[in-house]
Formats: C-alpha cells, sequence, structure tokens
C-alpha cells in the first residue's frame, strides 16, 4: 500500500469515525434548542464557516465555472440537509446506532450502484458475485451488530 493510499484510507476512516459523533452533538443541538432543523441550521452555517476558512487557505474555485456545473452536482447540498436532518430527527427515536446502522447500509447500497454503474463520473467497479457476497457479509454484519440492542430510553 501507497504512502498517499495509506494517508487517503485513514483519513476516510477518521471522517467516518466522525460521522456518529457529529450526529450525536448535532442530536444535542437539537435537544438543547428544541428543534432539529435549528440545529441543521446552526450545523449548516459553522459548515460553512469553516469552508470560508479553507477557500480562504487554499485559493478558492473557479467561480466562472459555477455558470457551465451540471445541476444535478448542486443537488448534493439538498441531500447534505436530508442527512443531517433526517439523523438529527431520527436518532433520539430509535437510538444513534440504529440510525447509524441504516446510513452504513444505504451508503453500502448507494455506494455499489454508483460504482457499479460509473454514475456522476465515479471510477467503475463492477458488482461480480464475490464483491456482492462481501456487500451482504458487510450488510449483515451491520445487522448483527444492531440486532438485540435494548429500545433507547428517551433524556428528559
Amino acid at each position: 500500500m501507497s504512502a498517499n493510499t495509506l494517508f487517503l484510507s485513514s483519513l476516510m476512516l477518521i471522517a467516518g469515525m466522525g460521522i456518529p459523533v457529529m450526529a450525536a452533538l448535532n442530536t444535542g443541538l437539537s435537544q438543547h434548542l428544541q428543534s432539529p432543523m435549528g440545529a441543521v441550521l446552526v450545523l449548516t452555517l459553522v459548515a460553512m464557516i469553516i469552508a470560508v476558512l479553507g477557500l480562504t487557505i487554499s485559493g478558492g474555485p473557479n467561480l466562472t465555472a459555477i455558470g457551465t456545473t451540471p445541476p444535478i452536482y448542486f443537488f448534493a447540498g439538498a441531500l447534505f440537509v436530508l442527512y443531517i436532518g433526517s439523523i438529527t430527527f431520527a436518532a433520539p427515536k430509535i437510538g444513534l446506532g440504529t440510525a447509524v446502522f441504516y446510513v452504513l447500509l444505504g451508503q453500502l447500497i448507494s455506494a455499489s450502484i454508483i460504482d457499479h454503474f460509473g454514475l456522476w463520473g465515479s471510477q467503475i467497479s463492477i458488482i461480480t458475485p464475490k464483491r456482492l457476497l462481501g456487500l451482504a457479509f458487510m450488510a449483515l454484519g451491520v445487522y448483527l451488530a444492531r440486532k438485540d440492542v435494548i429500545p433507547p430510553v428517551p433524556h428528559p
């Protein structure tokens, strides 16, 4: 494994570990504000500030390309709000682990379809029987990790 691949793999592992932390923190913010969408707004504003700082440091995007960008790419913003809003709303009701289980299952399914067809310029990785079996084992493993979890006790 090259140093670059190791770095990128580690980066994605850390990012993946951050998703449940982000969900738990935003759920807490939602309960504190008494508004899931209020928490989504605050989280999005903080993310925007950090993105602006990152752009300032890195030199920024080619703004002239925005006008020629296919509109489908802007749909990612709606998916961002869907994810943040849905996990902020659902986690207190079904438990963070269960909510993340369904997120992981959804990611396995959609990533496999995107890779199989090379959608939106992604690298093609055909779903072979061996790969399908691996995905099934991953899904089963995530399911078994959550199967007998005691229903969450609501916080006061």
